[in-house]
């Protein structure tokens, strides 16, 4: 039963975690597998596998919350703090969102502010195992306080930038930011509300869905 106050409206609580994604799983290869940190920086930063897994590590307890309306309690996810990985990057003075980039081409956006909030990291293991590649494995995103599409898996790059930009469901209808406990689960802004609305919904429900772990 779901806890009072502890599930966003219109979510409910599985002990499974349902496995959603556009496209197939990408096969990636540890040994070329890069983390960039690029756009308005002083200085591109790349990371190979090793290094990163050599940053001081972290982990963090979380409910997560998918806009496809399930909500996960209690999940142990394990990597490394987004604040520890900024310190390694020199930002330029509006550098304010940020635009995460996946493999597949899968993008998505959020403010740098979002991300610098407690329990945001680069995760590459959950609930003491490393990720699943339906997961996101080698490294995925988790953002625990928004909705978890924001969650990007397989992340390769971090374009930091000046201006939002939509990423690729937030360009198919999804909203800008995503917070649950608001509901915000699809574009709110004029132009988006006057365009082909219903056209647009159906396009961004055409998840891959892959079964449940």
């Amino acid at each position: 039963m779901a806890e009072e106050g502890r599930i966003p409206p219109g979510q409910f609580v599985t002990e499974r975690w349902p496995i959603l994604h556009a496209g197939r799983v990408p096969e990636i290869d540890l040994e070329s597998w890069r983390l960039e940190l690029f756009g308005r920086v002083e200085q591109p930063v790349q990371f190979t596998y090793s290094e990163f897994m050599a940053l001081p590590q972290t982990s963090y307890r979380c409910d997560i919350h998918c806009v496809t309306t399930w909500s996960k309690y209690d999940n142990l996810f394990e990597g490394v703090a987004f604040r520890e990985v900024l310190r390694r990057v020199n930002l330029l003075p509006d550098a304010r969102y940020v635009l995460v980039h996946a493999y597949g081409g899968w993008t998505t956006n959020l403010p740098l502010e979002e991300l610098l909030k407690e329990g945001v990291l680069l995760a590459h293991s959950h609930n003491g195992k490393s990720l699943t590649p339906k997961h996101g494995w080698p490294l995925r995103l988790v953002v625990p306080h928004l909705y978890f599409w924001k969650s990007a898996k397989w992340v390769r790059g971090l374009e930091f930038l000046a201006e939002d930009v939509p990423g690729y469901w937030e360009e198919r209808g999804y909203h800008m930011l995503g917070d649950p406990w608001r509901s915000q689960r699809y574009r709110d802004d004029p132009e988006w509300v006057n365009g082909d609305l219903q056209r647009a919904q159906r396009g961004v429900f055409r998840w891959y869905v892959d079964g449940e772990r």
